[in-house]
């Protein structure tokens, strides 16, 4: 049997070319994954010849994927410039959830304007997927199932600097809006204040829209003191 040369065979196309732009991010989604599930612990040292070698990539699109999570507010550098898990105080996460409820608030009064009945029922049938696997869903799947909510109401807004804005802070809560996810303690409130929000939308009323997309991220503060076995200052002496 006749062999060619790996030219002749990059020539006729017989080796799919890699495409490098996207190893950073597929990088940076493996990483995300192990931060969410805790595999990654916060304040966790991510050692960089390790890790790429764990990945099997080299230390270029390593940085560069760590850099990618560093702006999402998943990773920090430490000092030393070594990368770091990172692990916000819950009076941090707390500030962030309130400029993202206001967000997510603001994104759901313009859908009510602008969404059209295709967008609704897409939003709907997102609802009523999380209802479907509520019980059964891997904790992944069911949180990209609820990013999936959020993020098809902010895109029904119309509003690019406002989805930006969104898709920037959202990124950084990440791994405390899994955590709140995850806990089936509170989920069927969870739930049921997706159905109001389906509701509200479906009447075109961003009034009514608004206010619950503002108080639907409050449980997310409270599961995580709960997890992390901390009470945010504003909640002491209640």
């Amino acid at each position: 049997m006749a062999t060619i040369t790996a030219a002749a065979a990059l020539t006729a196309g017989a080796i799919p070319r890699i495409e490098r732009r996207t190893l950073p991010a597929q990088i940076a989604a493996e990483l995300r994954e192990l931060i969410l599930l805790e595999t990654l612990a916060p304040g966790a040292v991510i050692p960089e010849r390790e890790t790429a070698e764990a990945l099997g990539v080299s230390r270029t699109p390593l940085r560069e994927a760590l850099r990618i999570l560093a702006a999402e507010g998943l990773v920090e550098m430490a000092p030393s410039r070594r990368p770091l898990v990172a692990n916000p105080t819950v009076e941090e996460i707390g500030q962030l959830l309130k400029v993202l409820g206001a967000i997510e608030g603001l994104a759901g009064e313009l859908a009510c304007e602008t969404a059209t009945e295709a967008e609704l029922e897409r939003i709907d049938a997102l609802h009523r997927e999380m209802l479907a696997v509520s019980e059964t869903s891997e904790p992944l799947a069911f949180f990209d199932l609820d990013m999936r909510f959020h993020r098809a109401i902010v895109e029904a807004a119309r509003n690019a600097p406002l989805a930006e804005t969104h898709s920037q802070y959202n990124a950084r809560l990440f791994r405390a809006r899994f955590i709140s996810s995850r806990r089936r303690v509170n989920r069927d409130g969870t739930l049921a204040q997706h159905a109001a929000i389906v509701d509200a939308l479906r009447s075109r009323d961003g009034t009514a829209t608004a206010m619950i997309l503002r108080h639907h991220l409050d449980a997310t503060q409270v599961n995580v003191a709960e997890v992390t076995g901390t009470v945010p200052r504003e909640s002491e002496g209640r």
